[in-house]
């Protein structure tokens, strides 16, 4: 693009306005963060597969465990809203009753946190084990499949159900401009916020300085987040 900016020059034709330095960076610019996007998406493939291999005996017994105390289904999927609105499938541990999906509406007026998002500390649909696996974020592993099939990214946004997605504000639908993630500044600076307007800031703060440096600092701060049990 800016080889073609670049090349204008005198023609027999009407003559066209030379490039702006502005219009240069702004080239560069978009290049480099192309660029930089094509990498971010090859650290998620080495570290879904590097996941997926060194974690299986942890899997398999997460797994298993679920089976035993909660029966089938060992796995939740649950329509979720990527980048661009794109849906797809999001794959957690099952933590809740086999029903939960049916029994939202008994809980939807009850959440912990306001504006467009559900939350809810004491959500009765939980199980005990899920408390268990929730408190310490084992229930979102088999989401390391998700990033491999690239619907999701180690590091984003964290993906919200289209019912509300659907409850957006206008501003709140760019963080739909990134592919959203296992972890992000937000699970690494809260957790848990009154408003969903909250988390929504600090995901577009993500998305506004988003760096390859600055998802390995999230990526580094998780793991302190999770040994802490902080999870909902």
């Amino acid at each position: 693009m800016i080889d073609s900016i670049a090349s204008y020059g005198p023609t027999s034709g009407p003559t066209l306005p030379a490039p702006t330095v502005t219009t240069l960076l702004s080239a560069e610019q978009s290049r480099g963060r192309r660029v930089a996007l094509a990498v971010k998406r090859l650290v998620d493939v080495a570290g879904a597969v590097s996941g997926l291999i060194v974690l299986a005996p942890l899997l398999v017994t997460i797994a298993v465990v679920v089976l035993v105390a909660e029966g089938r289904p060992i796995l939740f999927a649950q329509q979720r809203v990527g980048l661009r609105g794109a849906r797809f499938q999001l794959l957690k541990f099952r933590s809740m009753v086999r029903d939960a999906e049916q029994r939202y509406s008994e809980v939807a007026g009850s959440s912990d946190s306001l504006g467009a998002c559900f939350k809810m500390e004491n959500d009765p649909r939980v199980t005990r084990l899920g408390r268990v696996l929730r408190r310490t974020s084992l229930d979102e592993l088999p989401q390391l499949w998700n990033v491999l099939l690239g619907q999701m990214s180690l590091v984003g946004p964290r993906p919200a159900p289209p019912r509300e997605v659907d409850c957006y504000a206008d501003w709140h639908r760019r963080r739909l401009t990134m592919k959203p993630g296992i972890t992000g500044l937000w699970q690494v600076a809260s957790r848990f916020d009154s408003h969903f307007d909250d988390r929504a800031h600090l995901d577009l703060r993500y998305i506004d300085t988003w760096s390859l440096l600055h998802d390995l600092a999230i990526l580094v701060r998780t793991v302190p987040a999770i040994v802490a049990c902080t999870g909902r």
